[in-house]
């Protein structure tokens, strides 16, 4: 409900008044050099780089646990079956599949470098409207905040007395880097909040499905049971053919 009410307030607000979109991102923006923010601070570019290298720090042991079990599917899983599920499912669906194949290449958003009001010269659009100029890898949402609160996710599998705690900083981390994407001309303040709200709906739309909701949620045993029923026979297979070749 909370992320909902932001949405509502967001989208009514800067639908009615999208020069709202354009005052906050002209706040990283000098009208003399007609440069963003960036240009002036370098460090700022490795800073974005170290966002992304740790969502993928976040992620990895995930990846490795099904790839250790799908290389050797008789060896029990390194991490609980449903974490591996909801981890690499919300990153898929979330950051992967709304955001970055389906908003930013089919809504023509122009960035805020590229609009007349801040040095473009392509149309600025609100952010309801995905008619813009932009052809592909557009303004709405943001891909690299949609990554950043995807961190909700892990959040959501902290201990009950950390879990506050991790949501927090998973919505703080993912704002910060909405800023830093905001100080390249890279995206409107509107697309920072509606990658945030897109990506929470999916982790708690999937977590609803894997944890809590008991028509769909799984266990871990039945996850390992299905990756092992998978696995196995191209494994056994692979296996057979060495065996052979060594007699």
């Amino acid at each position: 409900m909370i992320a909902l009410a932001v949405a509502a307030v967001a989208g009514l607000v800067f639908g009615l008044y999208p020069e709202l979109d354009l005052k906050l991102a002209a706040l990283f923006f000098d009208p003399e050099s007609r440069r963003f923010t960036s240009y002036f601070y370098q460090w700022l570019g490795p800073l974005r780089e170290a966002a992304m290298w740790l969502v993928g720090a976040i992620v990895a042991p995930a990846v490795v646990a099904l790839a250790v079990k799908v290389a050797l599917p008789r060896r029990p899983l390194l991490m609980s079956g449903r974490a591996i599920v909801f981890l690499l499912a919300t990153l898929a669906l979330g950051p992967g599949l709304v955001v970055n194949m389906g908003l930013k290449e089919n809504w023509g958003r122009s960035r805020p470098i590229d609009v007349p009001q801040l040095a473009g010269e392509e149309r600025f659009t609100a952010w309801w409207d995905p008619r813009g100029a932009c052809p592909k890898n557009c303004s709405f949402v943001s891909g690299d905040a949609s990554g950043a609160f995807w961190t909700l996710a892990p959040a959501a599998l902290a201990p009950p007395a950390w879990r506050a705690a991790a949501y927090a900083g998973a919505v703080a981390f993912g704002a910060s880097v909405g800023l830093l994407r905001m100080a390249f001309g890279g995206h409107f303040f509107s697309d920072v909040v509606f990658a945030g709200v897109f990506v929470f709906l999916v982790v708690w739309l999937v977590y609803g499905l894997i944890y809590r909701w008991p028509r769909t949620r799984l266990s871990d045993e039945r996850i390992e049971r299905a990756i092992e029923r998978v696995a196995l026979p191209p494994h056994d297979f692979v296996m057979g053919l060495f065996g052979r070749r060594r007699a």
